[in-house]
């Protein structure tokens, strides 16, 4: 599980990591621990580290700018929070509203996330066709906006306590 926040030298956000990553990261003094889990320490005969919760790169790494997030099936299923499109029970899988066969391409705006059933019912067929409506329509998440979504923030109310602006 993704749950260790990365700032860059500058302190703009740049993914997460694995706990074990971030613990890696701050022995190799690459990087320093900016918020820590209360109470927990990750122990071992000469290191005593707390828990990072959010860690920050000690060099500046360049990184090109991103005007789109990067599709994927595990960004389909966060986006749109495990919850099927058709009938909003727990989602395991990603439909294709247009068919791949029918030219729909693996794209933010053309996938949802769906319960088995349900995909298999749509089967080879546009929601029209096999009488399904859509809950929520697909849309295309930020860079900044999936980086929330894999910390498991829906909006700015949703933010973790270390990470939320002061109003």
């Amino acid at each position: 599980m993704r749950e260790t926040l990365v700032l860059n030298a500058s302190f703009e956000p740049l993914s997460t990591v694995t706990l074990r990553r971030a613990v890696v990261l701050v022995l190799q003094e690459k990087a320093v621990v900016e918020r820590a889990h209360p109470g927990l320490r990750v122990r071992a005969a000469e290191i005593d580290l707390p828990v990072p919760r959010v860690i920050r790169l000690c060099r500046y790494v360049r990184v090109p700018f991103r005007r789109r997030a990067p599709w994927s099936r595990r960004g389909v299923l966060v986006r749109d929070q495990h919850r099927c499109a058709y009938c909003g029970r727990r989602a395991t899988t990603v439909d294709h509203v247009v068919p791949r066969s029918r030219g729909g391409g693996d794209t933010w705006l053309n996938t949802v996330a769906s319960c088995a059933e349900d995909n298999h019912r749509k089967a080879d067929r546009t929601p029209e066709q096999a009488g399904m409506r859509l809950l929520n329509s697909p849309f295309e998440p930020t860079p900044s906006d999936a980086l929330l979504l894999a910390l498991g923030a829906a909006g700015r109310d949703g933010l973790p306590e270390w990470l939320a602006l002061p109003a």
